[in-house]
């Protein structure tokens, strides 16, 4: 992995890009890129790199270009089917003088043009300067793995791997735009192209946008989730048997192809659950010798997954190494973590990951396999199995029955005073005349989630109110309503909190804080669009949860990890600030003052509700707080810790950083 910064320029009444800018730029993402550092640059553009050195450490330095030296790319990423290609395009004339995967890209892009990104299988942000054309072409990875930033004003733009790069450019404003806060209130993250930040997009996933000499634009989405239309099980080709040895064949496939196609060692985390465990085995049997896996354990037994965690370990005979994380960790590097998301985050759980990938880092590895994405390709999460049951209970409304099939998914219902039950029962009803719209599944989330908006101060309210944030229900696919119910609902996901939250805040952006790239089989392309065309019943077997991989690991997981209730990732939230022991910088962010100089949130509706945590704090006891105050609490910290990082200057490279870029090439000199 690594990052990319560039400014261009269109028109002919301008200078060349600043040099100094662009090493600016380069240096605020020296932890997504430590090994070396290069910079291309002519009259209109300038183009930066930091790399994080895995496949042709020797040769694979960036900005790179084609033989005749006018194309030239800068890339954050792992193209996995790179010699596959490689051999294709050799066949096709091209010659090569590197062994990496970003040389094959040039060559791509040359061989097939814009086509090109639909031929890979992998991760990637691109940038592609054409120097003869004065042409631009920006990429990103089908699912939004990594991340790329755009800043246009008049006849330039700027682009690069995080926004903190963009803020190098003094020409681009610090300021958040509310209605990217007011989606990341409702679906946990903005949604592409809006960003929390006015003025800067975030290129979608699976995009392509070309810039031209006039600074015209065109783009287009290459590729997007889709599923069958709906239709019975019988229909599909392959029985359940034969379909679970086909998804074993290609997740073994896509894990030998990120285990295998890096020239540094590759390790693997383990939550305790069945996704990791699956992907460290398969990582494991492609790979000989030592394998290093790492896991997060928890001082609050109610998180802590270590168990099962060193039973897998043992499994796959691993050397394995822990890091213990606990509520003063997670308040002490908060501020931290929210400077990487560079966007509120609505949970604590990114901290932990980033204390994962510290100890990674430490450890001497670059880059980990993990279980991201099987619960949204293969229906694992509880909101497929919720909605499942609020679709049969919209059948028949006033059953009393159907609704208590609620307590197989949380045993705890049947045992609750009834008080409680009817509180939950009450929440998963809302709505339930809508069963059959588009939407439903996520209703009651978004809506819980929206709650948070209340602390929006009156100025803030009347703005969005003038000028609501986009609905992500208006820009559906054609294909959308003839898909099955589940199908729906799995779309929704990746849409609005998978690549918005999950891989971004919680997954690239943890693991490069800490110069650590993570490899995902179950994004491999192949595997994806396997998943999404198997039958609802493989994946969602009545209220059983990812059935069909449950069948693939059989034989290779203990069968404790198999057997056991699924245990969402999750980490003490709004209670690791509350306490006596509270850093000083949670009073200071959430003071009057301060919330009063952000403007956005209402000072005594923030006071009133940091108030009334630490009094519950303070009475000591098995403290519980909502669901609804644990969001808005750590929304609001977060979102105030975003505002005091936006005002901090940034500091240009220092002589040392300057001297070490490795790659130079200046052709305005």
């Amino acid at each position: 992995m690594c990052g990319i910064a560039g400014v261009i320029h269109f028109g002919e009444k301008h200078e060349a890009p600043s040099a100094s800018l662009i090493k600016q730029m380069v240096s605020t993402l020296q932890h997504r890129g430590p090994d070396e550092f290069g910079m291309y640059r002519d009259h209109y553009a300038g183009v930066g790199h930091a790399r994080l050195s895995l496949i042709d450490l020797k040769m694979g330095q960036q900005p790179l270009c084609n033989e005749t030296g006018d194309l030239w790319i800068s890339y954050n990423g792992e193209i996995f089917n790179y010699i596959e290609l490689r051999e294709r395009l050799e066949a096709r004339g091209h010659l090569f003088r590197t062994h990496s995967d970003t040389e094959v890209i040039v060559h791509a892009y040359e061989e097939w043009g814009d086509a090109c990104f639909s031929r890979f299988n992998g991760q990637w942000a691109i940038s592609l300067w054409d120097a003869k054309r004065r042409r631009l072409t920006l990429s990103r990875d089908r699912m939004g793995i990594r991340p790329l930033y755009v800043h246009a004003a008049q006849e330039r733009i700027c682009f690069a791997s995080e926004v903190k790069a963009l803020f190098s450019d003094p020409e681009v404003p610090r300021e958040l735009d509310l209605r990217g806060l007011a989606q990341t209130f409702s679906y946990w993250g903005p949604v592409a192209p809006t960003t929390v930040f006015r003025g800067i997009e975030e290129l979608p996933p699976a995009s392509v946008r070309v810039y031209e000499a006039d600074g015209s634009h065109r783009e287009h989405i290459f590729w997007s989730p889709a599923f069958p239309e709906s239709q019975p099980v019988d229909a599909y080709p392959l029985s359940l048997a034969e379909a679970t040895e086909a998804l074993r064949e290609k997740l073994d496939r896509a894990s030998r192809l990120r285990a295998m196609r890096s020239d540094v060692p590759v390790g693997s985390y383990l939550s305790g659950g069945l996704d990791s465990a699956v992907t460290a085995w398969m990582g494991r049997q492609a790979k000989a010798g030592d394998f290093r896996t790492f896991s997060l354990r928890f001082k609050d037994a109610e998180f802590d997954e270590t168990r099962y965690q060193r039973q897998m370990a043992e499994r796959l005979d691993s050397h394995h190494e822990e890091v213990e994380v606990s509520r003063e960790d997670i308040a002490a590097v908060f501020p931290t973590v929210v400077e990487h998301t560079e966007r509120p985050v609505l949970r604590t759980a990114p901290a932990p990951m980033f204390l994962l990938s510290k100890l990674v880092r430490e450890s001497g590895i670059k880059s980990v396999l993990t279980g991201e994405g099987a619960d949204e390709v293969l229906a694992g999460y509880d909101i497929f199995r919720e909605a499942k049951i609020r679709r049969f209970w919209a059948r028949e409304p006033e059953s009393v029955c159907r609704p208590q099939l609620f307590d197989r998914l949380y045993p705890y219902l049947a045992r609750a005073p009834q008080q409680t039950k009817g509180m939950a029962q009450a929440f998963w009803k809302q709505g339930l005349a809508e069963a059959g719209t588009a939407g439903f599944s996520h209703g009651p989330r978004w809506k819980t989630t929206a709650s948070i908006q209340r602390f929006f101060g009156a100025d803030a309210a009347a703005t969005l109110a003038a000028a609501p944030p986009a609905d992500v229900l208006a820009s559906l696919p054609s294909a959308f309503h003839g898909w099955s119910p589940l199908a729906q609902d799995q779309f929704l996901e990746i849409a609005t909190l998978f690549g918005p939250y999950l891989i971004s805040s919680q997954g690239d952006r943890m693991l490069m804080a800490n110069s650590v790239e993570g490899r995902f089989p179950f994004l491999d392309i192949d595997v994806m669009e396997f998943c999404n065309g198997l039958p609802p019943s493989y994946k969602l077997r009545v209220l059983d949860e990812k059935h069909i991989l449950k069948r693939v690991a059989r034989d290779i997981v203990p069968p404790e990890i198999l057997t056991r209730k699924k245990q969402p990732y999750r980490a003490p939230d709004a209670i690791s600030f509350v306490s006596d022991t509270a850093p000083e910088y949670v009073a200071e962010v959430l003071s009057d003052t301060a919330v009063t100089r952000a403007g956005i949130f209402d000072p005594r509706k923030v006071q009133g509700l940091h108030a009334k945590l630490r009094k519950r704090a303070a009475a000591g006891g098995d403290v519980v707080f909502s669901n609804a105050d644990n969001m808005a609490f750590v929304g609001v910290l977060s979102t105030q810790l975003l505002v005091e990082s936006l005002t901090r200057p940034t500091s240009g490279p220092d002589s040392r950083f300057s001297d070490a870029f490795a790659t130079v090439i200046d052709r305005t000199l």
